[in-house]
């Protein structure tokens, strides 16, 4: 599926807010104070590791903001697989404009790029299985819509972006209403016939109360995969499944091998680290 960009005004006052807690009261005074205000330069952005690219625009959109006249050419746009040592994009112009949007540049090419690669390699564990990588809302503050983009760039897809998407019963909602069908009726009474309905199981009783009641879709919630096999045949395709809790690369297929549908994985948006991606002068 091909990867739609992010429109500018949903990062750039991101980009705006994170350049002004960089350059604070006085500007970026190491390169003012070394750098000839004339000086143009060229830079490479250039992967230190294997992965996958994610957030080139919101990296132009740093030096741009500085200064409009930044040219950029893209190499590797988001999406690409790269190399060690290959190039991502070139950039030229105003020295000191490069030298002081480096940093918030690299901040968000690097973390979403890490997303994107740790998405990628769940994404390739599971080809052989029809089911979905999908993120969370485990997502750093302010940088949710970002980070959903990076998971799309690695191939994964998204579960809700907020509280209004959908409706998701988890264990709590259950323990506060006293149990699984009256919170689902509750759900279905209150919800308009557009909003899906979710409920999370982690036993197979919960399971057949829940599609009783009937709901859109179940989150599997730490079942093994023996559980989550028999899971997928009550179930009988009259729900979505999706399966949660202790994915790895490692432990991924064999999730997938069972027929659930969606794969969602929490740390892909809240704890995958960087991809290395350096800025090197030409």
């Amino acid at each position: 599926m091909e990867l739609s960009p992010l429109p500018q005004i949903m990062f750039e006052p991101l980009v705006r807010a994170t350049l002004l807690e960089d350059l604070g009261r006085a500007g970026d005074i190491t390169t003012d104070a070394i750098v000839p205000a004339d000086a143009s330069a060229t830079v490479t952005l250039a992967a230190r590791q294997d992965g996958v690219v994610a957030g080139l625009d919101i990296a132009a959109c740093a030096f741009r903001t500085i200064d409009p006249g930044i040219e950029i050419a893209v190499a590797r746009p988001d999406g690409s697989r790269v190399r060690a040592g290959e190039a991502i994009a070139t950039t030229h112009g105003s020295a000191r404009t490069l030298l002081t949007a480096e940093r918030t540049a690299l901040n968000f090419l690097c973390h979403l790029s890490g997303i994107a690669t740790a998405t990628a390699a769940i994404v390739d564990a599971i080809r052989d299985h029809k089911a979905q990588i999908v993120c969370t809302r485990k997502t750093t503050p302010g940088l949710r819509a970002l980070e959903k983009y990076a998971v799309r760039a690695g191939g994964g897809s998204n579960h809700r972006f907020g509280l209004d998407d959908a409706v998701l019963i988890k264990d709590n909602h259950i323990a506060i209403a006293g149990d699984i069908r009256t919170a689902i009726r509750r759900a279905k009474a209150a919800c308009g016939h557009m909003v899906k309905i979710e409920v999370e199981v982690d036993t197979l009783d919960q399971l057949e109360i829940a599609l009783e009641t009937g709901v859109d879709a179940v989150l599997l919630d730490n079942m093994s995969p023996e559980q989550l096999a028999r899971a997928v045949a009550m179930v009988g395709g009259r729900a979505v499944t999706e399966a949660s809790g202790r994915v790895t690369p490692a432990t991924a297929p064999a999730i997938a091998a069972t027929g659930v549908d969606l794969i969602s994985i929490g740390w892909l948006t809240h704890s995958a680290p960087i991809l290395d991606i350096g800025l090197d002068t030409v």
